[in-house]
């Protein structure tokens, strides 16, 4: 059979921009039994989160020998008119961060429009990599991924090794086949490439330890170039995304403050029943009956998995900024949009030092900022750091200035005062992991054969 007889599948990958586009390629591009006919996008697991409402088209450029044109990409909510419009024999759900339930209301809607309903596994989309991955994931987002991959990572260069850290892809940039492999060395390379908020909360803080960054859309080509350039490379998952390449070791971060969603969300739960350590984080800021429950269902769905414990700790360089002063948190958007947690660290730090009073700013929230907190109620004194377009990021000042906060209490992983301009002081908030049974070269010590030190 010559490939002009090849029956062809004809597919929707569900997605939010990143996931998905990581699944056509791997699974998809190639294979001529395939075509993948339409994209559809999330409505906004952040709000704002792409410029100028999104990609319209995943390019030609980057779809390979049996995709000769733009792909399409639809609005999520239009899925039953997307199916039938484009004859799709398959729907695959390609993003994270979402309840079990979630899911399977996706699935219920393409199988009642006609269509199969299909999730893709860790062996389908790994990416081989020739060099040692130790990858660093989550049940939920907002666990302290990157405060264990930072750790792990100045432990290899102590150790004489080079980390090249890859992560999640954030496809935000306009020209997707120009950012189909991003390099990120130095802050200069950040404001070159004009990268988001979110984007620098995930990439400043490596950075700034010296370590190179990669990010984009082609993974294989990503992790070909990473894989060159470094002794190891550390996969820093978002979100509680699987990961991208196959690890040699992988550590899995769950959350006591969250202990409900140590194994409901997708693909979370994945991440867990597959880690070689479990790491539970944030202690210092649970109850013990939390720990127990986190520790419990860890061990109901991974017996395998070595379990460590440890705090998040935070600190600021000058507490009497904040000491009695009456503060507004900025957080770190996704922890407390689709990660549905009510605080972060920096209402840690707030609370740690005495602030007189966490201001409200939902009535001062203006345009976008406004449907953040109308599409997430649950937040109340914490505004998060949304910052996906200039425009956007005008809001976010404007919000800061409507409420009038003393102190702008920073708690977003990156270097909020190089952001936004705003007349109140900005206090930056750091946070970094300590373990109660480990150190991070311990670790490495107990896991170097799996990777080759």
């Amino acid at each position: 059979m010559n490939e002009d007889e090849v029956e062809v599948t004809r597919v929707v990958i569900m997605g939010a921009f990143g996931r998905d586009f990581h699944d056509f390629i791997t699974v998809f591009r190639d294979d001529p039994s395939y075509r993948v006919v339409a994209f559809t996008q999330h409505g906004g697991q952040n709000l704002g989160e792409t410029r100028d409402g999104g990609h319209d088209v995943f390019p030609a450029e980057l779809a390979g020998p049996h995709h000769d044109a733009d792909i399409p990409i639809e609005p999520e909510s239009d899925l039953e008119r997307v199916v039938d419009e484009y004859d799709a024999d398959e729907v695959v759900f390609s993003y994270s961060d979402v309840s079990h339930e979630d899911v399977m209301h996706q699935a219920s809607r393409a199988m009642a429009s006609g269509a199969n309903f299909r999730l893709l596994g860790p062996e389908d989309i790994e990416v081989e990599v020739d060099a040692p991955v130790l990858a660093v994931d989550a049940v939920r987002t907002g666990c302290g991924k990157s405060q264990l991959s930072r750790a792990l990572a100045e432990e290899l260069h102590d150790r004489g090794l080079e980390a090249v850290v890859v992560r999640e892809p954030m496809p935000y940039a306009e020209d997707l086949a120009a950012n189909a492999v991003q390099r990120f060395e130095t802050f200069d390379d950040l404001d070159a490439a004009d990268v988001t908020i979110e984007e620098r909360e995930e990439y400043e803080q490596h950075i700034e330890r010296g370590h190179v960054v990669y990010a984009g859309v082609d993974y294989p080509e990503i992790f070909e170039r990473a894989a060159a350039e470094g002794d190891v490379v550390v996969w820093d998952g978002g979100n509680n995304e699987l990961p991208f390449a196959d690890p040699d070791l992988h550590f899995v971060l769950a959350d006591p403050l969250r202990a409900d969603d140590t194994d409901t969300s997708h693909p979370g739960e994945t991440n867990l029943r597959r880690a070689d350590a479990v790491v539970v984080n944030k202690e210092n800021s649970a109850s013990r009956e939390q720990v127990t429950e986190v520790v419990a269902r860890v061990h109901e769905a991974n017996r395998d998995a070595d379990v460590y414990h440890a705090d998040s700790v935070v600190t600021v360089e000058d507490p009497e900024a904040i000491e009695g002063r009456d503060v507004l948190v900025v957080e770190d958007g996704p922890t407390l949009t689709h990660g549905d947690a009510d605080y972060g660290a920096g209402t840690v730090a707030a609370r740690k030092y005495n602030a007189a009073e966490l201001l409200d700013p939902r009535d001062a929230a203006v345009g976008s900022i406004a449907d953040v907190f109308e599409n997430y109620p649950h937040l109340e004194h914490v505004l998060p750091a949304m910052g996906y377009s200039d425009e956007q990021i005008r809001e976010l000042e404007q919000t800061i200035e409507g409420v009038d906060p003393d102190v702008v209490v920073a708690g977003t992983p990156h270097d909020l005062g190089e952001q936004v301009d705003v007349s109140a002081p900005i206090v930056r908030v750091r946070y970094r992991i300590d373990f109660h049974d480990t150190t991070p070269s311990d670790l490495l010590d107990r896991y170097a054969d799996r990777l080759g030190l």
